[in-house]
């Protein structure tokens, strides 16, 4: 799960977003069950797929992204190739798990809850099913209306160093403290070798691995993308317990076996790599950043309007 390598449009600075206020109650009234048909359909779908809890947690951070957390990364579009069609999107998945909620939804309440919101509420659910903190989702986000795949030929590559990192981040409102929070999701999922090839084959004139990466590491890492495997949906898995929400993601960085040269990249400033060892020893520290940094990153909005299908617009 690359999410790093599909979270940055230069094309956008911060000041396009909205940071609208938005409710803990919004729903209270109008759809009280809503929370728990998501749950519950997410937690189902996780029975069937334990994948699922990565791509909607991917799907989220790609979604805010872009244009705000307005659900355009769900949308398709006759007018131009949209979001999930970019080269960067093709990876998505569950889209499906989205598509389940918002149906229950609608029957529920129909037209109250947007697809933006929902999708929130899966990411959260997506955590927690897989053993991570939770947090109460703000509430009360509307649905966008355009989807353009040309918006993300500027995502972050996982070959960003910090200062791109940084720079990506605070364009959304969102801190250093965010970007080493937030990195953390990078522990649930898979990578495919085009995400981490440049550190193992090549790298500079100099080194032809890169010297960040430690060596046995990087023999793994070449095996396992070696020509004989093109076209296999050769990867790895971004850590070793890649199902579950916890800390090894840190601690790899620590030991030089992070997928990302972007992973890597926060041991170059101090306080990155003091937050990166924060984490690595107390997963209470990295769930109670993680829970306030999406928190404020779900809180960037700017849609206009709750889709009935989450696929179109109205």
């Amino acid at each position: 799960m690359a999410l790093f390598a599909s979270l940055f449009i230069a094309l956008f600075m911060f000041s396009t977003y909205q940071t609208s206020a938005l409710s803990s109650n919004y729903y209270d009234k109008t759809c009280p069950n809503a929370e728990y048909a998501i749950t519950k359909i997410v937690r189902d779908a996780t029975k069937k797929d334990s994948t699922v809890p990565a791509a909607l947690l991917r799907l989220h951070f790609h979604d805010c992204f872009i244009r705000g957390c307005d659900a355009s990364v769900l949308l398709s579009s006759k007018k131009n190739t949209a979001e999930k069609d970019g080269p960067a999107n093709l990876s998505l998945h569950a889209f499906f798990v989205i598509d389940a909620a918002k149906k229950v939804i609608e029957d529920l309440c129909p037209g109250v809850v947007s697809c933006a919101d929902i999708l929130a509420f899966a990411a959260r659910d997506a955590v927690v099913v897989a053993g991570g903190p939770y947090w109460d989702v703000p509430k009360g986000r509307k649905d966008g209306r355009v989807s353009k795949a040309s918006e993300t030929s500027e995502l972050p590559s996982p070959t960003f160093n910090f200062d791109q990192l940084q720079h990506s981040f605070a364009q959304r409102g969102l801190s250093t403290d965010d970007l080493v929070a937030l990195s953390g999701a990078h522990t649930l999922g898979f990578s495919h070798c085009s995400s981490f090839q440049n550190r193992i084959r090549n790298f500079n004139s100099t080194h032809d691995i890169d010297p960040t990466l430690h060596p046995s590491f990087a023999g793994v890492l070449r095996s396992v993308c070696d020509d004989k495997n093109k076209g296999k949906n050769a990867g790895m898995s971004m850590d070793p317990s890649s199902t579950v929400f916890d800390n090894t993601y840190y601690r790899l960085i620590l030991q030089k076996q992070s997928l990302f040269q972007s992973d890597q990249a926060l041991l170059t400033h101090p306080k990155t790599k003091s937050l990166v060892n924060k984490y690595a020893s107390s997963k209470e520290a990295f769930y109670k950043a993680f829970a306030n940094s999406m928190i404020k990153m779900s809180s960037i909005t700017g849609g206009q309007e709750v889709r009935r299908d989450c696929r179109v617009a109205n």
